[in-house]
Parts: structure tokens; C-alpha cells; sequence
């Protein structure tokens, strides 16, 4: 039983990472072609167009990983009812829920295969590439408005006109508030760095509130403890999506903290740890398909539906992220509801097959 367990286990693995090797080389293909519109732009040449690139594969990795497990996975059930491989299994004792709880354990490599590089790989990729192409391009990361981006931080209101690819900030306006709201200071500096578990700001002018009179204030350089941190600005260079979980839950908590809509970081935060189990949910619904084969059709039509249903399973999880997001949902319920829909569908087919 070990030796079939193994073998239909690498019946099903091998496809998968075939077909993920195919995917990624599309979309590293569209990628590159993508860039090229932006080649010599500021010092981003063609080694910079390739290391972002290249840096950006992991992203596409984690993104792809269901839909190369739900394919690869019909296609090998088409393949194994195709050589009549099936039916010598179903007659050696093996019910199709026996298969199923075999598989399961390609679909948990995967799983944990997709939570690792979407968790470890990808943030730190994915912001080393946005720098790669930012700091080529002589740009700036982001601005939020036009007067840059503005972040609450307990009673004070602070305004970065730039925030640099190496997180760093360049004109900073802080305002200061008391717990009535009245102003108490403006404090305006033109770089900031973050060292020591503190920001080290140059070149300060500050301007000072009293009931009777406004005082001001210059220094070369001074030292300002924030609840802003380095890591809150990756949010401008990866996308909550593509953030760590550890990243998401910090970034939270700082947002709660000020009293901040945090609907679209949940989200991502459950996505992050729902999404992975995904390859499980699509080696289940997969699994019925190879007994549907017996009968009709062939693996190339289960091929092509693997891709539709694929793309489908992609199309229904970002609807069910922006209507959520638009409807206030549950994050939990906008993350789970695609990939249960899909496990549900797939323990029904199973049974039905099973008792045919």
C-alpha cells in the first residue's frame, strides 16, 4: 500500500510542477516584455529590467500555485483513467475516498509549499524589486495626495512629502496636537532615518504654540520616538497581498491603535492563511474528474477545463475580496467562502462518485 500511496502521489506531483513551470515562464515572459516599455528610463537599463524580473517570480509563484495543482491534478486523473490505471486501483480495495485522503498529502506539500514562499519569499523579493526599479528610475515610492502622505500617530498628524526606497523620508512636517485638539507644535525637517529603535531627523525648524505667545525653534539634528516604523512603509512598496503575515499583524495593530479601517489588511492577513490551503481544496475537486474519464472525453478536455475553472476560482476570489471590502463583510468569510465553495463541491462530487 506504501509503494502505491507513493506512486499515485508522483502520478499527480510531477504534472503539477510541469505546468507551474509553464505558468511562471508565461508570466515572467509578459513581465519582461511589460518593462521593456520603461527601459532607459532614468539608469533602468537591461540588467535592472532583468533582476525585477527575476525578483518578481516568487510573487507569481504563490499566485499560481492552486491553479497549476488543480490542472496538473486532472490532468493526471485523465492520464491514470486514460491507461485503465483506475480501475486496477479501485479493484485492488482502494475506494475513490481512499484516493482522496492519498492525494491530500500532494495538496498539504503544496499548501505549505505556497504559505512559505508567500510569507517568507515574497515580501522580501517583491520589495527588493520595487527599489531595484524606483531607485533605476530616479522616482520616489509613492505619494498618497499631492502634498504626500499623511499618517496618524496618537495625537499627531505627520506629513512625508517623500518616502525613499530605502525607507528613509525626506521633508517631514509633524503637527502636534494635545488631548484637546488645540495645536501645541509644528515641527518641519528635511530628512529622517530610522536608527536605534527611534527616527534621527536633520535639519529642524520648529514652531511652538503657547496660550500667549509662538516661539521657534531651530536644530541641526534631533531624535523622535514614533509609533511609525520602517517596516509600516513597505505598505507603499508591496501591496497588502504580497506582505508577510507578521507584517500585516504589526500593520494592524498600528492602524487600531489609531483608529484606522483596517477592513483591507484583515482581509489580506486571512487571505494569507486561507489562500495556501487552496492546493488541498483543488486536488478534492480534481479527484472525481479521473472517474468522469472513464466515460467520456479526454485529459486535454480536462486540461482545458482545469484552466477555465482555474481561472474561474481566481476571478471569484477578487470578486469576493472588493465586494467584501465594498460591503464591510467579514474578513474571514471573504478570504474562506472561494476555497470552501471549492473543497464543498469536491467532497459532494466524491461522494456521488463513490456510491454510482
Amino acid at each position: 500500500m506504501k509503494i502505491l500511496n507513493r506512486y499515485l502521489n508522483l502520478e499527480v506531483a510531477i504534472p503539477i510542477f510541469w505546468i507551474m513551470v509553464g505558468l511562471i515562464g508565461i508570466f515572467t515572459f509578459f513581465d519582461f516584455i511589460q518593462e521593456m516599455n520603461d527601459l532607459g528610463k532614468g539608469s533602468y537599463n537591461l540588467l535592472s529590467v532583468f533582476s525585477y524580473v527575476v525578483l518578481s517570480i516568487p510573487g507569481h509563484v504563490y499566485e499560481i500555485v492552486p491553479i497549476a495543482v488543480l490542472i496538473g491534478s486532472m490532468y493526471a486523473m485523465g492520464q491514470l483513467s486514460e491507461n485503465s490505471e483506475f480501475t486496477v486501483i479501485r479493484s485492488s480495495g482502494f475506494s475513490i475516498k481512499r484516493i482522496a485522503l492519498t492525494l491530500s498529502f500532494t495538496g498539504l506539500f503544496f499548501t505549505l509549499f505556497t504559505f512559505a514562499v508567500g510569507d517568507l519569499v515574497t515580501p522580501v523579493t517583491e520589495k527588493k524589486a520595487q527599489e531595484i526599479k524606483i531607485t533605476a528610475k530616479d522616482a520616489i515610492v509613492t505619494q498618497e495626495f499631492k502634498s504626500g502622505l499623511w499618517i496618524k500617530d496618537n495625537n499627531s498628524f505627520i506629513n512625508v512629502e517623500h518616502v525613499l526606497p530605502d525607507s528613509s523620508l525626506s521633508e517631514i512636517h509633524i503637527y502636534e496636537f494635545d488631548k484637546n485638539f488645540h495645536l501645541r507644535t509644528i515641527t518641519n525637517a528635511k530628512k529622517g532615518s530610522f536608527k536605534d529603535s527611534e527616527w534621527r531627523l536633520d535639519d529642524i525648524n520648529q514652531t511652538i504654540f503657547d496660550q500667549e505667545k509662538i516661539s521657534t525653534n531651530s536644530l541641526k539634528s534631533a531624535n523622535w520616538k514614533s509609533l511609525i516604523k520602517p517596516e509600516m512603509m513597505n505598505v507603499l512598496l508591496v501591496s497588502p497581498e504580497k506582505m508577510s503575515s507578521m507584517s500585516l499583524i504589526h500593520f494592524i495593530k498600528y492602524l487600531k491603535n489609531n483608529k484606522q479601517k483596517v477592513t483591507r489588511y484583515e482581509v489580506a492577513l486571512w487571505e494569507k492563511l486561507i489562500y495556501p490551503l487552496a492546493s488541498i481544496a483543488m486536488v478534492i475537486f480534481a479527484i472525481p474528474f479521473g472517474f468522469f474519464q472513464e466515460r467520456s472525453g479526454s485529459k486535454n478536455v480536462k486540461i482545458f477545463l482545469g484552466i477555465l475553472i482555474g481561472i474561474f476560482y481566481q476571478i471569484m476570489n477578487s470578486s469576493f475580496r472588493y465586494i467584501g471590502l465594498l460591503n464591510d463583510w467579514q474578513p474571514l468569510s471573504c478570504a474562506i467562502i472561494p476555497t470552501f465553495i471549492f473543497f464543498s463541491v469536491g467532497v459532494m462530487m466524491i461522494y456521488k462518485t463513490e456510491h454510482q
